[in-house]
């Protein structure tokens, strides 16, 4: 481990002589990727460097013990060394989570998708519970988030929708959120209180670069429509409503939100690459999940992966057996404690993959 950390090391000076070059300075797309490159290695550095000065003082202080004679004198040089092996230990577990292989995806914005599942008006309630549950997490993190696409009917709630969550770093939080959410609560329209059961499908897409999805024109069909609001009725009298098929894959996006038929195909094609994209990383990744599938897993829309239960104010998540009893405070946002669990049990399971 002190070998690779090493290197690092070495790959981390290069790096701040690099962005530091005024040669460099003058080429900002090549700097910047310098200067993220640094910053990643950063954390690595910090620790690394407090756990070699940790190696050197457990050395000197066994040395200390070797030539010292003084009884008392010892006895406190061993109570020092003591200390400085328990630190050494954590420190050494520290930084193996830091050295575990990066999702090259972890830094990115993402694109979400909410659909309302089974359960009818009342998925689509829960739906727009969660979409408020995610933005005011978003809200919480400094995150700017942006509404993509959307269709809400009539009755309230969130039938589909899909927003950005723009900022680095998006990604390593919220990519465990994919999969099947089940609510369990009784419908406000429900006379005899009865429990009603409904899923929502949410989807985290990391968002594409353009150097990463290379989209031929030829192969897209380009529909333009009126946009229309609840019920059909026409909100606009222009035809601004976007819809883009991918002809390949038969992949079909649309976006109306915006007034201008531009902005709604910049956004549409947004989501098309990003779905585009996961295509991509799923066919890359379908070998490693067959050998080795994570106990957390992500992506996986078809997995049960966390039931909202209303009656009993809890939310389980059913992959790391987690129960909280915070409902009203989690669907306001206060999701960290279940994001930092998901991320904790990752990395031990990295951890004994590797060991």
């Amino acid at each position: 481990m002190l070998d690779k950390l090493e290197a690092i090391e070495r790959k981390f000076i290069d790096l701040e002589q690099k962005i530091s070059d005024p040669e460099i300075i003058g080429n900002q797309t090549e700097w910047k990727k310098f200067v993220k490159e640094h910053a990643k290695l950063d954390p690595i550095i910090v620790k690394f460097r407090e756990y070699r000065d940790i190696l050197n003082s457990i050395e000197e202080s066994k040395e200390m013990l070797q030539e010292e004679s003084d009884k008392e004198f010892k006895e406190m040089v061993q109570v020092e060394l003591n200390e400085l092996e328990e630190k050494e230990k954590t420190l050494k577990e520290e930084l193996k989570i830091l050295l575990l292989p990066q999702d090259p995806n972890d830094d990115k914005s993402v694109i979400v998708e909410i659909r309302a599942g089974a359960g009818g008006s009342e998925a689509a309630l829960f739906a727009g519970d969660l979409f408020r549950m995610y933005t005011r997490y978003a809200e919480r993190q400094g995150w700017k988030y942006e509404i993509m696409s959307s269709n809400i009917p009539e009755l309230g709630g969130i039938k589909e929708i899909v927003f950005s969550i723009n900022a680095d770093g998006v990604y390593s939080k919220l990519k465990y959120e994919s999969g099947v959410h089940r609510v369990q609560r009784i419908p406000t329209t429900e006379s005899g209180g009865r429990i009603h059961t409904s899923t929502i499908t949410v989807a985290v897409l990391p968002e594409a670069e353009d150097v990463e999805i290379d989209i031929n024109q030829n192969d897209l069909k380009v529909d333009v429509y009126r946009s229309s609001g609840n019920g059909g009725q026409s909100v606009n009298t222009t035809d601004s409503a976007v819809r883009i098929t991918h002809l390949p894959t038969n992949l079909v996006v649309t976006c109306q939100d915006e007034k201008s038929q531009l902005k709604n195909k910049e956004k549409a094609m947004k989501i098309l690459k990003a779905k585009l994209y996961e295509i991509e990383q799923s066919k890359q990744n379908a070998e490693i999940a067959e050998n080795r599938k994570s106990q957390v897993g992500t992506g996986d829309r078809s997995e049960r992966i966390r039931t909202y239960n209303f009656p009993q104010g809890r939310i389980t998540d059913h992959r790391i057996g987690l129960t909280i009893y915070k409902l009203d405070a989690f669907l306001d946002g206060e999701i960290e404690e279940m994001i930092e669990a998901l991320v904790t049990t990752d990395q031990a399971e990295k951890l004994k993959s590797q060991a």
